[in-house]
């Protein structure tokens, strides 16, 4: 069975879900069609922060009039699929999307380390969007900040104990959520069913981040 060539709606479509910050299954779910298609259309015609609809629909349309494949160096070859589907589940978890697009893009650095122009322009944003990733990949515990003095410029860094000061500090935010939760239901009343309720929800985040901290400490040895 042929398969559908993506309409200039479909474009559209495409444009608008990703300026909503959906997922590329969740655009592909909206159009139905296959999110390898989304992943090779978005890939090919200037990425998530450039992808024109118009643009990308005339561009397929030349190549359709002069009989010519899409271009090699526009493809998207399987090494680049995995990686735009890596940012995906990120997203999917809950990170933003340039925050995930630095992050991946430092786990492929050598060093682990990238200055923010090199962020720049590699990722093809704006300073202010790298700016924006940064910070909140460094308060998660995913990056951290160093100074190269000599240049006095900030270099990100991204280490061998990145996943465990993350999941230290996503146990110690619940735990906060937990203290919190747990005053609220101490102000309704642990009699009150809000109150216990409330009391029950807290008990449970605890005893689940103080496992999962417990936990990270346990294996800390093997990202050494």
């Amino acid at each position: 069975m042929p398969r559908r060539r993506l309409t200039q709606q479909d474009r559209q479509r495409i444009a608008a879900g990703l300026a909503d910050g959906l997922t590329y299954r969740e655009i592909a779910r909206r159009i139905d069609r296959p999110t390898s298609t989304i992943t090779r259309e978005i890939a090919r015609n200037g990425g998530p922060a450039d992808y024109r609809p118009q643009q990308a629909h005339q561009a397929t349309i030349q190549r359709a009039r002069r009989g010519t494949p899409t271009p090699p160096h526009a493809s998207t070859p399987p090494v680049a699929a995995m990686e735009e589907e890596t940012i995906e589940m990120a997203v999917r978890a809950g990170m933003p999307r340039t925050a995930a697009r630095v992050h991946h893009d430092l786990m492929l650095a050598k060093d682990g380390r990238r200055t923010a122009a090199e962020l720049t322009h590699r990722l093809n944003v704006s300073p202010a969007s790298v700016s924006v990733a940064v910070k909140y990949l460094v308060q998660q515990g995913y990056v951290r900040r160093d100074r190269d003095p000599r240049r006095r410029r900030d270099i990100y860094v991204i280490d061998d104990d990145a996943w465990y000061h993350s999941v230290v500090i996503s146990g110690q935010q619940t735990l906060e959520t937990v203290r919190a939760t747990m005053a609220v239901a101490e102000i309704y009343g642990l009699d009150d069913p809000v109150g216990q309720r409330l009391a029950k929800t807290a008990a449970f985040l605890e005893h689940v981040s103080l496992d999962i901290v417990e936990s990270a400490d346990r294996w800390r040895h093997l990202l050494t």
